[in-house]
């Protein structure tokens, strides 16, 4: 019996790798949740594995908990072993996990060890680098989550006015013409000031000159 070494990483995140040692005999479920015992994420969720060309293109589908459309047309992970999908010494599987809220891997065989260790219990978790990226749960909001949607909230007036970035100018325009209606409001009641100044010294003057009669 061999052990494959597969070498698993995030299509969108090439620093986060596992590396899992398996038997040959095990099967494709049993890596599966191989390799969710190691992000942290809910195995029990609809996924798949893909016999895939050096390029990543897909082929064969190997699914775990696959829709009621799928279910005539795929083989089941549970029934799958490994060593039946293995036609080349660097084999690899393009992976989906969630097809709910996906995440795609990149999974590679990269090492055929013919001998497997008495002592270690497999799947067997080689090499782990990288955190894996945190699944936002739709149902529940974080602390960092309420943040997003208090700021997102302030510039909902700017939806309901149909708002696009390319508007800004038409935005600074109008913050240009209120700054200016300011300042006018504010030459208006100086001049005001400076009129009735000279109304109130003329007559002033008035009650001077008829004093002056008597």
């Amino acid at each position: 019996m061999a052990i494959y070494k597969f070498r698993i990483t995030f299509e969108d995140f090439d620093d986060v790798v596992r590396e899992i040692d398996i038997k040959s005999n095990q099967t494709f479920e049993d890596l599966h949740k191989a390799i969710h015992k190691s992000t942290g994420y809910n195995a029990e969720k609809s996924s798949s594995f893909y016999v895939s060309t050096d390029n990543w293109l897909k082929g064969d589908e190997i699914a775990y908990l696959p829709s009621e459309r799928k279910k005539d047309r795929v083989v089941l992970m549970e029934n799958s072993k490994l060593s039946g999908f293995i036609e080349d010494p660097h084999q690899k599987f393009y992976y989906i996990y969630n097809f709910d809220r996906p995440y795609e891997f990149h999974v590679e065989l990269v090492k055929i060890v013919l001998d497997p260790d008495p002592n270690i219990e497999y799947p067997f978790l080689a090499k782990s680098s990288g955190e894996a990226p945190r699944i936002i749960d739709k149902n529940s909001v974080g602390a960092t989550d309420i943040a997003a949607v208090a700021a997102a909230s302030e510039f909902d007036f700017l939806n309901e006015l149909n708002f696009i970035p390319e508007d800004t100018d038409e935005l600074e325009a109008m913050g240009e013409m209120g700054i200016n209606e300011s300042e006018a409001d504010e030459d208006e009641e100086s001049e005001s000031d400076e009129f009735g100044d000279e109304f109130s010294d003329g007559d002033n003057f008035e009650e001077d000159s008829h004093k002056d009669d008597y």
